[in-house]
């Protein structure tokens, strides 16, 4: 089966926009295609004539200091974000969770757009960016506009972003200042390279023993990404010690919905693993924050 008519190669987003919204239809963005393919291939998603090439685009295609912020180009590879000196001073979380995503070879290729794009609630760059509270940048005919991470997400694999007519084109993450530290943990199989049973990811910012700013994403959590806020609220402006770490375990499980899915584990199995996960991602972020 042919999984595509025409390859089209823009190199600014205006263009990318141009081709995206009058090429021969089906037409549909991709970068690394990691999950694109696959979806084609496997039924998921009926086959497209035009596929618009991101990875000739330069704008897309960087990690730079905007600024106070840093900015993450959506079809720049997972293995650059690993690597790159701005993302692990300042985004601790992204670069673990990029680290556990699939294999080195899919890591070269795979890009943080297509994995936020794909709008999986268990997505590991998703779940570390919700905790980074990342903005994306989308670009449309209209131009280019920020929206906050979270609601880029209406369901489980089903994306804000109108992929016939819009791009994300990068996101935005503030600089990590003293006192602010990041962490990513996750559980899977012992196979390694595997979907994640439960992930965590916590960005904390600390004056001596106070938690003056905390956020906490859970993978999945729920339909979407979830942001564990009943958490957030019981550990801001208090000092953190075992009292307050289980309080807030406690919110954390009333809030979280967590699902039976017959191929990783039972909602008791995430709601028990969580307890240990939690405790270890927070604790974690807290000491780097020191």
């Amino acid at each position: 089966m042919k999984l595509w008519q025409e390859l089209r190669q823009p190199t600014t987003i205006t263009e990318a926009i141009e081709v995206l919204t009058t090429a021969p239809q089906p037409a549909m963005p991709i970068a690394g295609g990691s999950d694109l393919l696959l979806d084609i291939r496997q039924g998921r998603l009926a086959p497209v004539h035009t596929l618009v090439d991101l990875k000739s685009v330069p704008e897309m295609n960087v990690i730079e200091q905007r600024g106070q912020e840093l900015f993450i180009g959506a079809s720049i590879s997972i293995t650059n974000i690993i690597q790159n000196e701005l993302t692990l001073k300042n985004a601790r979380a992204l670069v673990e969770a990029c680290n556990l995503i699939a294999g080195p070879q899919v890591r070269n290729t795979a890009t943080l757009g297509g994995n936020v794009a794909h709008a999986l609630p268990a997505a590991d760059g998703t779940i570390a960016m919700l905790a980074l509270n990342a903005h994306a940048e989308v670009a449309s005919k209209a131009g280019l506009r920020r929206m906050l991470f979270q609601d880029l997400f209406l369901g489980p694999g089903n994306s804000a972003i109108d992929k016939t007519c819009e791009l994300i084109t990068g996101f935005y993450l503030m600089l990590a200042n003293r006192g602010q530290a990041s962490c990513f943990k996750r559980i899977m199989r012992p196979q390694g390279v595997a979907l994640p049973i439960l992930n965590c990811a916590v960005w904390v910012c600390r004056d001596v023993d106070t938690v003056i700013d905390v956020r906490i994403s859970v993978g999945p959590g729920g339909p979407v990404p979830f942001r564990a806020t009943e958490a957030e609220a019981i550990l801001k402006g208090r000092p953190l010690d075992q009292d307050q770490i289980n309080k807030a375990l406690e919110k954390l499980l009333s809030q979280a919905n967590f699902r039976t899915s017959p191929l990783r584990a039972t909602a008791s199995y995430r709601q028990h693993l969580i307890k240990t996960l939690f405790k270890d991602t927070l604790t974690e972020a807290w000491i780097r924050a020191a």
